[in-house]
């Protein structure tokens, strides 16, 4: 029997794309974990309440490298180079630590300000006499500036970046997608190569940055590509390693958070009464972000985890090499441990949502985007005080895939 789509399981033929909740509410009340079948990808099983997707985030069976699917035949799945997504320890671990020093706490309180300053430059852009769309204008262009200054990407493209970017996360087409990804790969090779330069031209200089300390971590020789059993942890990126490794964090780096501050500021535009809380404590920005991230989380689900041998889960049994799906959305939204979870509520006390994920793989740049948030946020509504939608709630349109969802666009004026 083939399994059903999410788009099958909406209550009332209602479209998953504009409201997936009501799906996952109907999956939530027969059990923990189902078999659905997840267009372009196949059937898996999704994992849909709180204490199963922390029970199978931190599971060492269920692991990230495809190679333990069933199906696999190659490592075609790996579209641009390798990186930590894509493995498991201690692949994973010693890629983690090579970049992780560029996301503490330290430097990313050092990024504030010039996220302060390039925010304030594009609210001083904005007309006040007609609508606007706040992703293109706003929401999207302040991480793009900020990832790409990270890595160095010319302010010239940007846009080009993003386009390729976007393909690739939200595919149109697998022909536009295979496209967008040899483009990207080479665009990235180039950046890498004159990073590369610039680093042996001036290993103390200005180019050794993010992009440029992973370079001078790469060396060409490094087995960074090791069977999965290999216990090995090289202290260097591979080439592969590397250009996974900027691809990662571009990407990651600005997709998620652009939907993070649209869907931040729907909500609030949504639910009046929680504006009117924030306008009047302008300290619970940081609490309306994480209840942002629990009602509306742009990381929808994890990427594929696969079963490296036969197991329980939240008493289902999962065959051995069977691919594992786990919606962070709905376990967010988890009435057992949210109450009234469709209720959006910036005083909200509780567990943590699972927003940027949990256990070995919780988001890295978590920080970062949540600085990128909370300032995009503040600034927003204190230089815009009379923000409101300009358009139907209904003819908001989200962009989806099975991993991330927002606005396409969220028109707004400012008077």
């Amino acid at each position: 029997m083939t399994a059903l789509t999410l788009q099958d399981l909406a209550p009332d033929g209602l479209d998953p794309a504009a409201d997936p909740y009501p799906a996952y509410a109907t999956l939530r009340a027969k059990g923990p974990v189902h078999r659905v079948l997840v267009p372009g990808s196949g059937e898996c099983w999704l994992v849909v309440t709180r204490d199963a997707a922390r029970a199978a985030l931190t599971d060492p069976r269920l692991r990230n490298d495809i190679r333990h699917s069933a199906t696999w035949r190659s490592d075609g799945g790996h579209a641009i180079g390798r990186n930590m997504l894509q493995t498991d320890p201690p692949q994973h671990t010693r890629l983690r630590r090579l970049v992780a020093p560029h996301f503490t706490a330290g430097r990313i309180a050092a990024l504030r300000p010039g996220i302060e300053s390039m925010a304030r430059e594009l609210l001083h852009g904005l007309p006040e006499d007609r609508p606007v769309d706040l992703v293109s204008r706003y929401a999207l262009p302040l991480p793009v500036t900020v990832i790409c200054d990270l890595l160095g990407v010319p302010a010239s493209d940007r846009a080009l970046f993003h386009t390729w970017s976007n393909e690739l996360v939200m595919p149109t087409s697998p022909e536009a997608a295979t496209s967008a990804a040899a483009a990207l790969t080479a665009y990235l090779t180039d950046l890498i190569e004159t990073r590369r330069d610039a680093v042996a031209h001036d290993p103390g200089g200005p180019d050794t940055d993010l992009l440029g300390g992973l370079v001078a971590a790469a060396r060409e020789d490094a087995p960074g590509d090791r069977p999965a059993h290999d216990d090995s942890t090289p202290a260097h990126l591979s080439a592969e390693e590397l250009l996974g490794m900027a691809f990662l964090i571009l990407v990651a780096g600005h997709e998620t958070t652009v939907n993070l501050i649209s869907s931040t500021v729907h909500a609030l535009l949504a639910h009046p009464d929680q504006l009117a809380l924030l306008r009047a404590d302008p300290g619970l920005v940081a609490a309306t972000v994480e209840e942002s991230l629990r009602y509306n989380s742009p990381v929808h689900a994890t990427a594929f985890r696969f079963a490296a041998e036969a197991l329980d889960l939240a008493g289902t049994r999962i065959p051995g090499g069977d691919p594992v799906l786990i919606s962070l959305a709905a376990a967010s939204r988890d009435p057992l441990h949210f109450p009234e979870p469709d209720r959006f509520d910036i005083r909200r006390a509780g567990p943590a949502h699972l927003g940027f994920g949990h256990g070995l793989h919780h988001c890295l740049g978590a920080p970062l985007a949540r600085v990128e948030a909370t300032v995009a946020l503040s600034l927003l509504l204190a230089h815009r005080p009379t923000l409101t939608l300009a358009t139907d709630p209904t003819a908001l349109t989200w962009r989806t895939s099975t991993l991330l969802r927002g606005l396409t666009a969220l028109p707004v004026s400012f008077h």
